[in-house]
């Protein structure tokens, strides 16, 4: 990579005469965020640093996340919420000074893949902001770096891993082609490898290849705007654009909570109602959600008020196993206006650290045995954090069973190499939505039951959503209560239910204790527990 970004740098790039238009940005605006900016304090990925009136560039930044968001100038958005000259001057300065710091060595997190990739397109879609009342000097060194990263992108992009940057990388270049001066089979050309990228990681249901819910609306708060400039300019539209995103619409209905927010499997974290509306007001595809997705191997259950999802897959390569959750089998369930049971999620804003953590089968709404992930992390730099030693196969079974109840039963093998037993979750919603029941079980690979001598201990956790109130009703039931007075009761046969302290890794403030219910049994006593959830009337 670093051989790229020195060849990248010395080849020589044409400037831009103008800019031919500014594509536009879905994501919401904060007028607070913006004036601390003009006043030289930026509170970027959950920490704030005030520069005293230096450039930021030249301070020891809070963290790694925080050095991210600054060199991505996502930020920019926040200036258009305030209309003056005073916004577009700070910008244009924010934005010269990091061209003298950071625009000609193309090293560091500053031209990092993805950080470059956000960063065109932030100056692309906020150029007006940036231009406005500048001189002749700084609008030619701007349109040059915007130029020089564009062609950097193409340069490095084949080498990147395909995944979500690389996508975010082929947008970059496609929006840049569409918004400065560029022949029509330039155009064509950047079109031509998004869509091949569109075919190689939007599966066929509309999930991403990562299986992570919240990759689906980062994706689409950028396909959105760049569908839109291709049509205001006239030009072909790439062949799969429209049809990819609307497949993307009804995944991303799929993993709705009752309350709106997305569910937290594979790396998901907190989402913005205003972010996520402003992606559906442009959904064309309404309808009710699917009860599957196929492809990214997701099961949905919905009845009355209630809403499960489940996740019955693995993932889908090794190369997409680096950010996936060992959360096998887990599941979420909302009601009303409220998420009841959530895995932890993934932070915004953490250390590798924390990031590894949440990724642990610990943090998720299923079964561990003997506080052992059910699929191990590498620690190789050469492999990076892909995951091995995990299930080789996780099979399911969707059935409507006596009395129009919705079952799933489903099992993985992930814990078979390292304690010989096999994960059976069996899980139950009433038609009427007002009982959730569940069983889980642990068998020998052959099907029959653990030997008396087996001394793994399993511990089954349902993690509660932080705005939860708990209460211990007895030994075997536990009361969830939420702000707006809706109640459920989870009981468990012949075992102790405990409420134990936990940490929530998906919250928009950061990560926040929360609480956990749980189950723990000695597999050569009990191969099986019997559980369930019963809404209060």
């Amino acid at each position: 990579m670093a051989l790229l970004r020195m060849r990248a740098f010395r080849m020589p790039v044409r400037t831009p005469e103008r800019l031919v238009v500014a594509p536009i940005d879905l994501r919401p605006v904060d007028v607070f965020v913006a004036e601390e900016i003009l006043e030289g304090r930026f509170p970027l990925a959950g920490r704030e640093l005030d520069t005293n009136g230096t450039s930021p560039f030249f301070l020891e930044l809070p963290s790694t996340a925080f050095a991210h968001r600054l060199h991505a100038f996502g930020w920019l958005r926040h200036l258009r919420a305030i209309k003056t000259p005073e916004a577009s001057t700070k910008a244009r300065a924010i934005v010269s000074q990091w061209l003298s710091t950071h625009g000609k060595m193309m090293e560091g997190i500053a031209w990092e893949p993805d950080v470059v990739a956000i960063r065109l397109i932030a100056w692309l879609s906020h150029s007006p902001v940036l231009l406005n009342g500048a001189d002749g000097g700084f609008y030619r060194r701007f349109a040059r770096s915007l130029a020089v990263q564009g062609d950097y992108l193409e340069r490095i992009v084949k080498s990147c891993a395909t995944g979500e940057t690389r996508f975010r990388m082929r947008i970059a270049i496609a929006m840049l082609s569409l918004s400065v001066p560029a022949s029509a089979s330039a155009i064509k050309r950047a079109a031509r490898l998004l869509d091949e990228e569109i075919e190689a990681q939007i599966l066929p249901d509309g999930g991403h290849i990562s299986r992570n819910p919240r990759t689906t609306l980062d994706l689409l708060l950028d396909l959105l705007p760049l569908r839109q400039t291709y049509m205001n300019l006239g030009h072909d539209m790439p062949s799969r654009l429209i049809s990819g995103i609307d497949r993307m619409y009804p995944a991303l209905r799929f993993f709705r909570h009752q309350d709106g927010d997305l569910a937290l499997f594979n790396g998901a974290t907190s989402t913005l109602a205003n972010e996520l509306m402003s992606v559906l007001r442009y959904d064309e595809t309404a309808g009710q959600p699917f009860r599957a997705l196929p492809q990214m191997n997701y099961q949905r259950m919905s009845a009355g008020q209630t809403t499960v999802l489940m996740d019955t897959g693995m993932p889908l390569s090794r190369e997409t196993s680096r950010t996936a959750h060992a959360g096998f089998l887990s599941f979420e369930m909302s009601s009303g206006r409220s998420r009841f049971i959530v895995n932890a999620g993934s932070p915004r804003f953490a250390s590798p650290a924390y990031r590894q953590t949440a990724r642990l089968t610990a943090a998720h709404s299923t079964l561990v045995i003997n506080e052992t992930s059910s699929a191990r992390v590498s620690s190789s730099e050469w492999l990076g954090p892909v995951m091995v030693e995990g299930p080789s196969r996780i099979e399911f079974l969707r059935k409507e069973v006596e009395g129009g109840d919705d079952c799933i039963e489903a099992s993985h093998d992930g814990y078979v190499s390292a304690f010989g037993l096999v994960h059976r979750r069996h899980v139950r919603l009433s038609q009427d939505g007002g009982r959730l029941s569940g069983r889980d079980i642990l068998v020998k690979p052959d099907g029959s039951r653990p030997a008396a001598s087996d001394a793994a201990i399993a511990i089954v956790r349902f993690h509660v959503h932080p705005a939860i109130d708990l209460i211990q009703a007895a030994a075997d039931s536990v009361i969830l209560k939420a702000p707006d007075g809706e109640s459920w009761t989870f009981t468990v046969e012949g075992q102790e239910a405990v409420i134990s302290e936990g940490i929530f890794f998906a919250d928009a403030s950061g990560i926040r204790s929360s609480e956990h219910i749980e189950i723990s049994f000695r597999a050569g006593e009990t191969a099986e527990i019997d559980w369930q959830f019963i809404r209060q009337r």
